[in-house]
């Protein structure tokens, strides 16, 4: 990653870029999920009280923090040391697992946020690797993970911390249905079959020039949910939505950050939206970061709750098949653009009375 210099690929938009210092963000809902082991089956009482928890903070910010949430630290602490040794390996031996845009899983260097290159090198995986043949997307997009060579202590980390994750992925997923009025379990059936999830290991290397370039641009996230760890290095910015103003995410230990993202707030029928972020890097530290993105499976098709849609609260977005969806972003990453990539507002309607 030392041969990272600031050429113009790098270099955001005035408008875009950070500003020298960032105030911290204040009343982010810290969410602590140890209630959830002691609901039963005839006790929803707890239960319905996280979820309000979950739906207020969905609506304020569109994402919160969880703490005491189930992921064991070993398997937390493993992941970490895992990635810190990987993005240590010699250049040659990560590009040895290089993606590629056929096969979109291994190392990569490149990778473009609104036709801007980020200050990072990542690592993608999927949680479940497909049995042959792979599961693609459209007929192109192919899962299949690309191991180090010599390193298997870095898939068995990678492979534990995944099958965790996903399973706090189901309890919030459970916590998100509840809040909007529905049964436990309603969102479940959109991941059943082979579903786009997949793990990133984020580095972002010290930058000789943080004022003008992002580790990651501003954008929202295109799935379900995102559930982050970060280390106590800092740097993920989030749009305030009371003033629009850009605030830091001060890192909480053994948490997670919470993202909702566009599904659900199309799922939800705008009652909650997803947030706006990025990522800033600084002059003297590198920081480390793996977000987990909960995706359903690539057949969904995208759209407003039928409970959630009435003659007062009609559909505010027409359907969208997922998998097309997710390809067409998913290839974007390798080479800019001529036109905006696809977002949700190409799928908004125009409602009548709503003010968009």
């Amino acid at each position: 990653m030392g041969s990272f210099s600031m050429d113009e690929a790098f270099v955001q938009a005035p408008e875009h870029r950070p500003k020298p210092s960032v105030a911290e963000a204040d009343n982010i809902r810290i969410i602590d999920l140890s209630p959830l082991l002691a609901v039963t089956d005839g006790d929803e009482t707890v239960f319905d009280a996280l979820a309000a928890e979950v739906g207020r903070a969905s609506q304020e910010w569109g994402f919160f923090m969880v703490t005491n949430h189930g992921v064991p630290p070993g398997a937390v602490a493993r992941a970490a040391e895992a990635q810190r040794a990987f993005f240590a390996l010699p250049p040659e031996r990560k590009a040895a697992v290089a993606r590629s845009e056929a096969a979109q899983m291994g190392y990569y260097a490149s990778e473009h946020t609104k036709d801007v290159r980020d200050w990072k090198e990542l690592f993608d995986l999927v949680p479940c690797q497909p049995s042959p043949p792979s599961a693609t997307v459209d007929g192109e997009l192919v899962f299949d993970n690309k191991w180090p060579e010599e390193m298997p202590e870095f898939r068995e980390a990678l492979e534990v911390y995944g099958e965790a994750v996903k399973d706090l992925a189901f309890k919030l997923l459970e916590l998100i249905a509840r809040s909007l009025g529905l049964r436990r379990d309603r969102l479940h059936g959109f991941f059943k079959g082979q579903t786009t999830t997949f793990i990133r290991l984020n580095h972002y290397p010290p930058c000789s020039s943080p004022d003008l370039t992002l580790g990651v641009g501003c954008h929202k996230d295109a799935g379900a949910l995102t559930i982050l760890y970060q280390d106590n290095v800092g740097g993920l910015d989030v749009l305030r939505r009371s003033d629009g103003e850009w605030v830091r995410v001060k890192p909480v230990p053994n948490s997670f950050v919470i993202n909702v993202g566009d599904i659900i707030q199309v799922w939800s029928n705008d009652r909650y939206e997803s947030v706006e972020h990025r990522v800033a890097v600084n002059m003297e530290k590198e920081r480390f970061s793996i977000p987990f993105f909960f995706y359903p499976a690539s057949s969904t098709m995208v759209e407003p709750l039928e409970e959630l849609v009435s003659e007062e609260s009609p559909a505010r977005y027409n359907p969208y098949n997922w998998g097309d969806f997710f390809s067409t972003r998913k290839n974007s990453n390798f080479k800019k653009l001529e036109v905006e990539n696809v977002q949700i507002a190409h799928f908004r309607k125009n409602v009548p009375g709503h003010v968009q």
